[in-house]
């Protein structure tokens, strides 16, 4: 058992759990991963926020049947965009019919997960189930205004820092330091001011200019 530092035993004796304590702590450093990985890997994915709370979903379902609902939600609602685009309806109707789509699939996609036994895919709340249905209409908008290529390619992204973050909130030696020294996380701030002065080529970008690195040598 890590020692508890003060100030998180003063929130845990106001009544709050030390895990929301803990996750809400390790919040910025899951931000500041993103950022990273945006900034200087170049991986874009769904900005900040959704794949955040992706991971917390994965947190809530379990890796393995995180990934399973994650890429569901993203086959269903690709396959609902191509039923309904013959219709020509506007966005916020389209949207809505496809987030219909996609909970009726979940609860079949659950219902299926009773019936192989598989009990901890039935037994996924409410919350997680949402965060992943509302992932679509994010997909959705990305799939208009940048094309199915690019979505497609944003929600891969996705998904993997979703499960690399998943791994680093489930990692006990930086779960116990940030319990232990809180303080930590202040650190994320110099480190977010520095990445937002980044001025040199994103790796990614290393690799897709590498013909012309070569004819440069």
């Amino acid at each position: 058992m890590p020692n508890i530092n003060p100030i998180v035993s003063y929130f845990v004796e106001q009544g709050v759990p030390l895990v929301t304590v803990t996750l809400l702590l390790m919040f910025p450093i899951i931000a500041t991963l993103i950022a990273f990985l945006r900034q200087v890997a170049g991986i874009k994915a769904f900005g900040i926020y959704t794949p955040s709370i992706i991971i917390f979903a994965f947190l809530a379902t379990g890796i393995k049947y995180g990934i399973a609902l994650f890429v569901s939600v993203i086959l269903v609602g690709m396959l609902v965009r191509i039923l309904i685009k013959k219709f020509r309806i506007l966005y916020l109707p389209r949207v809505a019919i496809t987030l219909s789509i996609v909970a009726i699939a979940m609860l079949v996609l659950l219902a299926l997960g009773g019936s192989f036994q598989r009990t901890g895919l039935a037994a996924v709340s409410i919350f997680p189930l949402l965060i992943m249905i509302t992932l679509v209409e994010k997909f959705i908008s990305t799939q208009i205004e940048k094309g199915d290529k690019t979505a497609f390619l944003l929600a891969v992204e996705t998904l993997g820092i979703a499960i690399l973050g998943y791994y680093l909130l489930k990692w006990s030696f930086l779960v116990n330091l940030i319990i232990s020294y809180p303080w930590v996380i202040l650190l994320t701030i110099p480190i977010n001011i520095i990445l937002g002065k980044w001025t040199g080529l994103r790796i990614s970008e290393y690799f897709r200019f590498r013909e012309v690195f070569k004819k440069m040598q």
